[in-house]
Formats: C-alpha cells, sequence, structure tokens
C-alpha cells in the first residue's frame, strides 16, 4: 500500500509559478509510474503530466507543455510538478497518483491504483 500526499497549492497571479510535491509512504516510490492529474469544479478530473518510474520518460497534457515540467527523487520518495506561466485556467485541485510501472495508457486516471487528498491551485487574472 502506497500513501501519496500532495503539497505546495495555494494562489496565484496569471504568470506566476507553483511547485507542487508528491510525498509517499508505506512503499517507496522508485518501482512505481507517477501522474500528476487535475479537477477543475464542473469537469471530469484530466491528466496533466507523467513521469515513468526511472524518469526516463515523460509526457505532457497539450494544454501545459512548454510551461510545466514534472520529476522525482527515488531517494527521497517524492514526486514534483513545476508549473510555470500559469494561467486562469489551470485552476483546479490537482492530484498525484501512482500505480507500477507500465507506461500504457499513462493519461487514464482508471489505471492508477494510489491517489493523494488534492492540493488546490488558484490562479487569478
Amino acid at each position: 500500500q502506497v500513501q501519496l500526499v500532495e503539497s505546495g497549492g495555494g494562489l496565484v497571479q496569471a504568470g506566476g509559478s507553483l511547485s507542487l510535491s508528491c510525498a509517499a509512504s508505506g512503499r517507496t516510490l522508485s518501482n512505481y509510474d507517477v501522474g500528476w492529474f487535475r479537477q477543475a469544479p464542473g469537469k471530469e478530473r484530466e491528466f496533466v503530466a507523467f513521469i515513468s518510474w526511472s524518469g526516463g520518460t515523460m509526457y505532457f497534457a497539450d494544454s501545459v507543455k512548454g510551461r510545466f515540467t514534472i520529476s522525482r527523487d527515488n531517494a527521497k520518495t517524492r514526486a514534483y510538478l513545476q508549473m510555470n506561466s500559469l494561467k486562469p485556467e489551470d485552476t483546479a485541485v490537482y492530484y498525484c497518483a501512482g500505480r507500477p510501472a507500465r507506461l500504457l495508457y499513462y493519461y487514464d486516471a482508471r489505471q492508477y491504483d494510489y491517489w493523494g487528498q488534492g492540493t488546490q491551485v488558484t490562479v487569478s487574472s
């Protein structure tokens, strides 16, 4: 069993930056892929970014490509989402999710076994 806890959300003006952290406990994160998802009010949860267990493969949603980066530190059992040039449409609750390494369907929330409680990101215009 892996427990995930996100942190780092908050309120920021458009154009600003935030760094989200996903901490794992209960089991090392080193053998797990990590995905970041977000859910805005009245909308479905959507894929944001993915990093493979090794850190060698990363994918991003088109809406955040070039603005967001994803990284991980397996020694510290953490994953990170650096968000730059934030826009009001980035406002959402952000979730990190983990699953045993498999690469396929990285964008599908149903493929992830473990979820954090979410952290709110609000971008003001």
